[in-house]
């Protein structure tokens, strides 16, 4: 490892750790590790976390962005935060300024084709922080041997005992934006037999229920795995979390794994792992078939494009592992937007740098309020069944305000997904040279027009309820046919087709990993994330947290022997 290389990974190492904890920096950056993570994202601090629970291991866990939340250093926000220890990432009510006010700090900048965050917490540190359980019948239905609900219950409870959660973060005890709530409890409750519950304390259903919103905060402030395991994890000796690194590909004999290729500030080196070591790619559904892609495992087609371009390190052919199901199976809901209006609906507009007054207070002062939270007031659940005897799963909500021409004080905006069970899916591709960069294919939304048909029946069952609700819908004829509808959600405008950015799917277990989450293929490479999860009835970030503890026990059993 040069000089050079190494006071860079030094510096970082001491930034995180003197921002994130007050343990003393570890200085043998170029000492092999145990375990090496790539990714901080949510899976990927979990599963840094439990592995490093073992103090005879050592690991790293690699992020190529930098710092978020306060506490990782990050420092970005409005001027009304001077003086409070906050970042934008800490103050729930700040999510959607994300895409009114872009970050460079926080999302992907040239290294995706697509929408995410590249930075401590990945995803978790800029999404709406939504919290729910998945139904046992996701993981029955849709996960193989090792992966059924009864297999993944020790994970579930240790992921509650280990991540505070809330459906009603205002630490004044209050709701906020209900006029939304009472206008869809009529609606959903009272006209179409909806049940009013608790979400997570009834996660088994997931067919006609109503209820406020989960979310993973804590103390009136963004929390996560950052927040949760993260904190815990750098207080161990054993344990390293460095920025500021982008892994480059993982350098192996064969189908084993020695260690990644890194580029920090424009220098590359190797880190290298012990003998036993593993590396866990956590990048996420996109970066993680990308960075196996440029290691020589995926598609043979792919791989020899990549090869003519010198995008494997001159990696022979006879060194490449044919893993054709790498970035196969690309997930992610199908969105509409529908925007009604009502004369009890109450739409409030989330501001960065000037928000009122009287609510900036209320937060500052007491962590109560419109911005103790991300907005919207509801969340909602139903099932299609099909005529072959299969299920589509698809939920709704509702925002603060309207979107794009409906954006009066009495419009809030419905977000209809199609979620489990939907049979469209697509492919991670990479772009054109010289970066190849991931993103998805363009089969994604709607390749199986059962998807449409699905989702358009949920609309319709929704509108034929809206009589006596005062509500309207704006933007689509509440009496279309489902035909009708089909055809609106399927074309292009500002209010459908849109991309959630629930990316999952692209490396599942079974295919691309097997049950140990190891790529078909390798000895000790691992896919730990969202990659491995089939598409769920519900947001997918709790899954997600949920298969990094089930991949905690895996790989932890494999490194025992």
């Amino acid at each position: 490892m040069s000089s050079r290389l190494f006071s860079l990974l030094l510096k970082a190492s001491l930034l995180v750790r003197i921002l994130a904890s007050p343990v003393p920096p570890q200085p043998q950056v170029a000492a092999p590790y145990d375990v090496i993570v790539v990714g901080s994202g949510p899976a990927g601090v979990i599963i840094a976390s439990r592995l490093s629970e073992n103090s005879s291991r050592k690991v790293l866990l690699l992020e190529g962005g930098g710092p978020s939340y306060w506490v990782t250093g990050g420092r970005e926000g409005p001027a009304w935060l001077a003086g409070t220890n906050l970042s934008r990432v800490d103050v729930p009510g700040l999510y959607s300024s994300i895409y009114s006010n872009p970050s460079t700090n926080l999302l992907c900048q040239n290294k995706i084709r697509a929408y995410g965050a590249c930075t401590i917490g990945g995803n978790a540190a800029i999404n709406a922080g939504l919290f729910y359980e998945p139904p046992a019948s996701d993981f029955n239905l849709y996960f193989p041997t090792g992966w059924k609900y009864a297999d993944l219950v020790p994970s579930i409870n240790r992921l509650y005992q280990t991540q505070p959660s809330t459906n009603n973060p205002s630490l004044d005890g209050l709701y906020y934006q209900q006029s939304g709530y009472t206008a869809a409890k009529q609606w959903l409750v009272t006209n179409a037999g909806y049940s009013e519950l608790d979400i997570n304390a009834n996660a088994a259903r997931k067919t006609k229920v109503f209820g406020h919103p989960v979310y993973d905060y804590a103390n009136g402030k963004r929390g996560g795995p950052v927040i949760s395991y993260l904190q815990t994890a750098l207080n161990r000796p054993n344990f390293q979390l460095q920025s500021g690194t982008w892994v480059q590909r993982i350098v192996r004999t064969g189908s084993q794994a020695t260690g990644v290729l890194v580029n920090v500030g424009g220098v590359t080196s190797t880190i290298p792992l012990t003998s036993k070591g593993r590396v866990i790619v956590s990048g996420g559904a996109l970066k993680s078939p990308e960075l196996l892609m440029k290691s020589g495992i995926g598609d043979p087609a792919v791989l020899t494009t990549l090869a003519q371009a010198n995008q494997l390190g001159g990696l022979p052919s006879s060194q490449w592992i044919n893993n054709t199901a790498v970035g196969d199976k690309l997930f992610d809901n199908p969105n509409t937007f529908i925007e009604m209006e009502g004369p009890s609906l109450q739409a409030y507009t989330y501001q960065y740098d000037t928000p009122i007054p009287a609510d900036r207070d209320l937060y500052l002062a007491k962590k109560a309020g419109h911005y103790s939270f991300a907005g919207g007031s509801c969340s909602f659940w139903d099932t299609v069944a099909r005529a072959d005897g299969t299920v589509a799963g698809v939920q709704g909500g509702l925002g603060p305000a309207g979107y794009q021409a409906y954006t009066n004080a009495m419009t809030v905006t419905m977000n209809i997904y199609g979620t489990s069970g939907l049979k469209s899916t697509g492919k991670v591709v990479l772009g054109a040279s010289p970066d190849f960069l991931p993103g998805p294919s363009g089969n994604v939304y709607y390749s199986n027009p059962q998807d449409a048909q699905d989702i358009a029946t949920f609309i319709r069952r929704l509108f034929d309820a809206l009589p006596g609700t005062g509500l309207k819908p704006l933007n689509l004829d509440p009496a279309s046919s489902v035909a009708r509808i089909v055809a609106y959600i399927t074309s292009w405008t500002p209010y459908t087709r849109g991309q959630v950015n629930h990316w999952s799917s692209s490396c599942r277990i079974g295919s691309c990993v097997d049950a140990d989450t190891v790529v078909v293929g390798t000895r000790n490479v691992h896919v730990v994330d969202a990659s491995i999860v089939a598409p769920l009835s519900v947001n997918p970030q709790m899954g997600v947290m949920i298969a990094a503890e089930r991949a905690w026990e895996r790989v932890n059993k494999l490194m025992m022997v």
